[in-house]
């Protein structure tokens, strides 16, 4: 016999676990499904976040840069460290307790919230009386009748073409974080957020690295100041970063992986590694979903088709996440799960895509949110602009990492921040400034009169903001 709910989420990522907790505070019956399992076969809720994506990465990133200033920085603060050494089967030993931490962390709130759990593949059957039927496939099956649904099964590493992933030696993002041994030589196909912070991981423990990008500009969606300084930072590092290449067929042997390319100046080139990750986008994953089944409209590109509301087609289903337009990150996703959880429940729920900030977690972070400089200057805008390095900020010299600046761009005439650029230390946190700014249309000068707390890196930001109008102090 079917179960019935208010409201079925099929996916327990980021937009799904979150959609289905604010469902169920908001007085509704709700069950979640998710397919996820640990190597040991439980239940492992969280989606490509939680088990090979944001958490598992910043982990290893978080461990990898120990063991950077281990051996190359401590000796600045007067420690002196000799004979380090990599256990490398402990780092990611440590990277799998911090996911399980979070897969039982999401269970917690589950089961708190009464929200119903069910660990398998969840697929539309047909619209019927009080709904829509969803079938569970797993090692239980279970029939559901949902009267609201939520789709939220996010997306899939896109493969190179006639290259598929072996997760051993042609490397998606999860087989990336599963190197068993650190490679004498890695490279990277694709220059965007998961290339360089897995590039920088593995450069970190020892790896030497190199990351093609088929575009002729680094990281052309970043203010280009901020990416002329983040090429300079990353290739000092020993980062080997070349753009505008364009990728032959890859020829991989029982030792080694061999790519040919032709380089920005059209010369033909070649390199040999051990592993390659290739990190050139996402594609929406709606497999075993039973789309056709229902007519559950997707557009050209396989996304599913959905309002400003995250509305589909369908009456009564909605879809939030990777697996809809949009920018494919976690905190979108959990910003729209909640949005359609309150429309569902008859309130007004908001996500306001202006202020979605960017983060991108290598060393030094790099985080932005609205308009960068060459945005302002196609549509015309007129703006002033500020910035303050963190080489003139006094905890930033005290953490010896004085990379980076900050940098903020407002309308000329009303003072509105439009944009707001960081590299440098712990730009993923002072992002959160400038966000709330935004979202209030505050001004430059409301970011210049706010009391900032001495020594502290977010002092750059008022010195960015007092920058904008040529007020800055001269320390």
């Amino acid at each position: 016999m079917a179960k019935n709910f208010d409201v079925v989420v099929i996916g327990a990522g980021p937009g799904g676990y979150i959609a289905a907790i604010r469902a169920a505070q908001l007085g509704m019956s709700v069950a979640c499904i998710d397919a996820w399992k640990t190597s040991d076969g439980k239940p492992a809720p969280g989606g490509t976040c939680t088990n090979v994506g944001c958490i598992p990465s910043k982990a290893l990133l978080q461990s990898s840069e120990h063991f950077e200033q281990a051996n190359h920085h401590f000796s600045e603060h007067g420690i002196d460290v000799k004979g380090v050494s990599l256990k490398l089967d402990t780092m990611l030993g440590r990277k799998e307790t911090v996911v399980k931490q979070n897969n039982e962390g999401i269970l917690y709130l589950f089961k708190k919230n009464k929200v119903t759990y069910f660990n398998g593949t969840g697929s539309f059957v047909a619209k019927v009386d009080g709904g829509w039927s969803i079938k569970v496939s797993g090692d239980k099956e279970e029939d559901l009748i949902a009267k609201n649904v939520v789709v939220a099964t996010g997306s899939a590493p896109r493969e190179l073409p006639g290259l598929p992933f072996d997760e051993k030696k042609i490397l998606s993002n999860d087989g990336a974080l599963r190197i068993d041994g650190v490679p004498k030589k890695l490279g990277v196909i694709g220059a965007g957020v998961i290339g360089l912070e897995l590039g920088s991981v593995w450069r970190r423990l020892g790896a030497e690295v190199t990351v093609l990008e088929a575009m002729p500009d680094f990281l052309p969606v970043t203010d280009q100041a901020v990416a002329k300084e983040a090429l300079k930072v990353f290739t000092k590092q020993g980062l080997n970063i070349q753009t505008g290449v364009k990728i032959g067929e890859v020829k991989t042997t029982a030792k080694s992986i061999t790519i040919p390319y032709t380089d920005a100046k059209g010369q033909e080139q070649s390199i040999s590694v051990d592993r390659l990750v290739v990190s050139i986008g996402r594609v929406p994953h709606t497999e075993g979903l039973g789309v056709d089944t229902v007519g559950l409209k997707l557009d050209e590109r396989g996304f599913v088709v959905v309002d400003e509301d995250c509305r589909t087609n369908l009456p009564n289903v909605w879809a939030v996440g990777d697996v809809v337009r949009g920018p494919m990150l976690a905190h979108k996703a959990e910003e729209e799960g909640v949005a359609v959880a309150e429309r569902m429940a008859g309130q007004h729920g908001h996500v306001n895509f202006d202020t979605i900030p960017n983060v991108i977690y290598t060393s030094p972070e790099i985080a932005w949110v609205g308009k960068t400089e060459q945005q302002l200057k196609k549509e015309g805008v007129q703006y002033n602009t500020g910035s303050f390095p963190f080489m003139a900020n006094g905890r930033a010299r005290a953490l010896g990492d004085t990379t980076g600046f900050v940098k903020i761009l407002a309308d000329a005439k009303s003072d509105e921040v439009l944009g707001v650029h960081i590299i440098g230390p712990s730009a993923s946190e002072l992002i959160s400034e400038a966000v709330t700014i935004m979202e209030f249309r505050g001004a430059a000068e409301d970011i210049a009169r706010i009391c900032h707390a001495h020594p502290t890196l977010s002092e750059s930001m008022k010195e960015a903001a007092l920058a904008v109008d040529k007020r800055a102090l001269n320390f």
